[in-house]
């Protein structure tokens, strides 16, 4: 795991998972299994703007919020539990700020696990790789992949429903085994989202006096 997906784990988390999504074709794979690749693939490409809520959990710690979406490169985490915690992708940099420790901070998008995803193209055919395709009568599947380049650091499991595909949930597991699990609770299209949710100045610093 980068120093940058340590730094925004609380928040990042929640689109970590969907931007190690990127899988080589690999011969594993059965022709049912691409196709769901493929289905996968459609479905994020075509999720550019929307916003939901989401439940995040990890061991007995439970965090809320919301989140919005606007493609290419622009995502906003805004948690309710804990109040005030912010993950924000004004399409150059991912922000994070922590109100109950007043600590800021800040990374190039490109650096970081959102660049993938916030693209414009998404693309499911470089970066990682899948081990397993689980498909369930209902429509529904599940994908689960790690990263080519570093495959001891973990894996992700993105869980779609079917008929019509949604992104239900998705569930981290690091190095060590722990698990960050992370619920969709709604997820809608959305249009005209205001710029602003996309913004955000560093709150530590104070304004210079003359």
């Amino acid at each position: 795991m980068t120093v940058s997906r340590r730094a925004f784990a609380l928040g990042s988390a929640a689109v970590a998972a969907v931007a190690a999504l990127p899988a080589h074709a690999q011969s594993n794979l059965s022709a049912e299994d691409r196709a769901v690749l493929a289905q996968a693939q459609t479905y994020l490409q075509g999720l550019t703007s929307a916003q939901g809520t989401f439940v995040e959990s990890t061991g007995a710690q439970r965090r809320e919020g919301r989140f919005y979406l606007q493609r290419p490169g622009k995502m906003r985490f805004e948690y309710t539990t804990p109040a005030g915690l912010l993950v924000v992708s004004d399409g150059s940099n991912v922000k994070r700020y922590d109100p109950r420790l007043n600590v800021f901070r800040q990374v190039p998008l490109s650096q970081t696990p959102l660049s993938t995803f916030l693209a414009r193209t998404v693309r499911l055919d470089q970066g990682v790789r899948i081990d397993r395709v689980t498909r369930m009568d209902s429509g529904a599947f599940a994908i689960t992949a790690r990263d080519n380049r570093r495959p001891n650091d973990g894996s992700v499991v993105l869980a779609f429903a079917g008929n019509p595909i949604r992104l239900q949930e998705w569930t981290i597991v690091d190095a060590q085994g722990g698990r960050t699990r992370t619920q969709l609770t709604t997820l809608r299209p959305a249009s005209g989202l205001a710029a602003s949710l996309f913004q955000l100045r560093d709150p530590t610093q104070r304004p210079r006096r003359n």
